[in-house]
């Protein structure tokens, strides 16, 4: 592995964890307000939010877990790609809108529907769909 995908790695795999760190502390929170039966959480009203959030969370985990598995796949498999900083910048682009497009959409929700942050979440699943097949190409190049 060259530096360059070594510094990549380790930004993949702070990045991940991070994710992962962030989302779960999020989950946390929702089962703390789930637990003393916050209203502001529960009622019928707010289930938007609910969804919303709980998307954000479970999202944020995955994804996060995804940038961790990509690092380790650097650094023990060959990758080969002409342009591996954009791959490397469309994942964590990716991983970074998904979920934060569902966890800002549920902070003001009007009449049911998620404000304009939630734009955020298809933005990222486009950039996904384009990054994930990138990567997976990118393994299977030959030198």
């Amino acid at each position: 592995m060259d530096e360059r995908q070594a510094q990549i790695a380790l930004r993949h795999v702070v990045f991940g964890w991070s994710l992962v760190a962030v989302f779960a502390t999020l989950g946390l929170a929702l089962e703390t307000m789930h637990g003393f039966k916050l209203q502001w959480y529960l009622a019928v009203a707010n289930e938007t939010r609910r969804l919303l959030w709980t998307l954000a969370h479970a999202h944020g985990v995955l994804l996060g877990l995804l940038n961790v598995a990509y690092a380790l796949s650097l650094r023990h498999f060959p990758f080969r790609s002409r342009r591996p900083g954009l791959v490397s910048g469309l994942l964590a682009a990716g991983s970074l809108c998904l979920p934060s497009g569902f966890l800002l959409g549920g902070v003001m929700v009007h009449g049911g529907d998620p404000n304009l942050f939630i734009a955020l979440s298809p933005l990222g699943g486009v950039l996904l769909i384009v990054v994930l097949p990138m990567i997976a190409y990118g393994f299977l190049r030959r030198p």
